[in-house]
């Protein structure tokens, strides 16, 4: 996730890629030794000739704080190294600073060998070049691309082309509740569709404590959340040929049925429009709301105290109950890909990393630490990830979550709308009326700040 902090020098770093039609990207890490390079044979290099090598990795911020993933990774780094000879100089970035920083690194040739990306990002990235692709010969080196769920490769570049990365955490939404919450306000069942979710809010919303928190500040959640609930209505963000669509009827009333969690239905906070970083489980796990929206967030609410048998989770409401096609539609397919640049100069190296990173064993570890799911199926049956929370989202991801518009233009996109949304809710906490005409002016300006297709 991401704040809007940085969004003004992500859409100048994103045009200047796009207006360079640049296809080169950064160089790899470590020395200038080439010698590692595969060359595209589609056969994995033997290892005891990239012995000596050290590539750069760029992590995402995958657990509660980034030294939390540094005490994650190091080890299995370590184990990385002591099979292979190859040495990995890690970074871990955290989330409102890695797109910058990507595309910073498309642009200026200076970059990591392999990185972590939000799977959204996909598109992006490929329409730079800066990207290794993914093609059979690439997969091959890594076991093959059917080792992957067709979800999670579903959201790995615009479709057509060879992906652009490799699923490594596969994640979706579900509704958290507090039980004993729902309990103590007589609702004998979470919520299955919205109108029931306010409902059982409004309940909820007593004594200091509200029904509802979000994270109405954080650019990322509100670009998920509004396209869940543009897709129950039939819609998309992007036409068939990729242009914007942003100011139709349907998004508007999407984005309106977002923001009126504050400002018409009162359920979560006006504090909560400034909420930008995981504030939202830290009032779920303390007590302060009954429910939150979230992805995956199993082991973040255990480092805030709050035990397994004290919440629930099921999937994020529809308009009506029972609905299905896109109407049901309770998630976007979140998740993290691994990624390699187009110009590394230790591409096999890079290659055996992704293959370690995402070997079966090695998925249940991480995905396993994280709290996540392994987009590999075949770690997916470990008993790790047969927890009541996780079978909810595992379920989620097969039947109910579909991909975010794999454009080139997808970036620009988040970049825009969430920002646009947060500033709505912070004109809800204000107390100023959000209506119909409120949303569209907000996305009509959002719309005319995309640049052509």
């Amino acid at each position: 996730m991401r704040s809007s902090s940085t969004s003004s020098r992500l859409l100048a770093a994103t045009a200047l890629v796009a207006a360079l039609g640049l296809t080169l990207a950064a160089c790899g890490g470590g020395d200038d030794d080439s010698s590692g390079s595969s060359g595209g044979s589609g056969k994995a290099a033997d290892p005891g000739s990239l012995k000596g090598q050290t590539i750069t990795y760029w992590a995402s911020n995958q657990g509660t704080s980034l030294d939390n993933d540094k005490q994650v990774l190091t080890p299995e780094l370590d184990k990385f190294t002591a099979s292979t000879g190859i040495k990995v100089k890690l970074e871990v970035i955290g989330w409102a600073d890695l797109l910058n920083r990507i595309l910073a690194a498309t642009t200026s040739g200076q970059g990591p060998d392999v990185l972590n990306i939000g799977n959204t990002w996909s598109a992006s990235l490929q329409a730079t070049g800066a990207l290794l692709p993914w093609d059979s010969t690439a997969f091959s080196t890594i076991g093959g691309k059917d080792r992957f769920a067709p979800a999670a490769i579903a959201s790995a570049g615009a479709a057509g082309k060879d992906p652009a990365a490799v699923p490594l955490y596969s994640m979706a939404y579900g509704l958290y509740y507090n039980k004993k919450m729902f309990a103590d306000a007589g609702i004998a069942n979470p919520p299955t569709t919205w109108d029931e979710l306010v409902a059982d809010g409004q309940k909820l919303t007593k004594d200091g404590h509200y029904g509802l928190a979000v994270e109405g500040a954080n650019g990322a959640e509100n670009i998920h959340h509004v396209f869940t609930l543009a897709k129950q209505r039939g819609a998309s963000w992007f036409d068939d040929k990729g242009a914007p669509t942003f100011t139709g009827p349907q998004q508007v009333a999407a984005v309106k049925q977002y923001v009126d969690f504050i400002a018409k239905d009162k359920i979560a906070a006006k504090g909560n429009a400034e909420y930008v970083q995981n504030q939202t489980i830290t009032d779920f796990a303390s007590g302060k709301a009954a429910m939150m929206m979230w992805q995956s967030a199993a082991t973040s609410i255990k480092a805030h105290g709050m035990t397994p048998d004290q919440y629930g989770v099921v999937p994020v409401p529809t308009q009506t109950a029972g609905a299905t096609g896109d109407a049901g539609v309770t998630s976007m397919v979140a998740g993290i890909n691994v990624a390699v640049f187009n110009s590394t100069k230790h591409k096999a190296a890079a290659e055996a990393f992704v293959k370690f990173l995402t070997s079966t064993d090695e998925q249940k570890i991480l995905n396993g630490k994280y709290g996540s799911l392994p987009p590999v199926t075949e770690a997916q049956s470990d008993p790790a990830f047969q927890t009541p929370d996780l079978k909810v989202l595992a379920g989620v991801l097969q039947k109910s979550a579909a991909p975010l518009p794999q454009v080139a233009n997808e970036s620009q996109f988040e970049n825009l709308v969430g920002p646009a949304v947060k500033d709505l809710f912070a004109e809800a906490a204000a107390g100023k009326a959000i209506t119909d005409d409120t949303v569209k002016a907000a996305l009509v300006k959002a719309q005319q700040q995309m640049p052509a297709s």
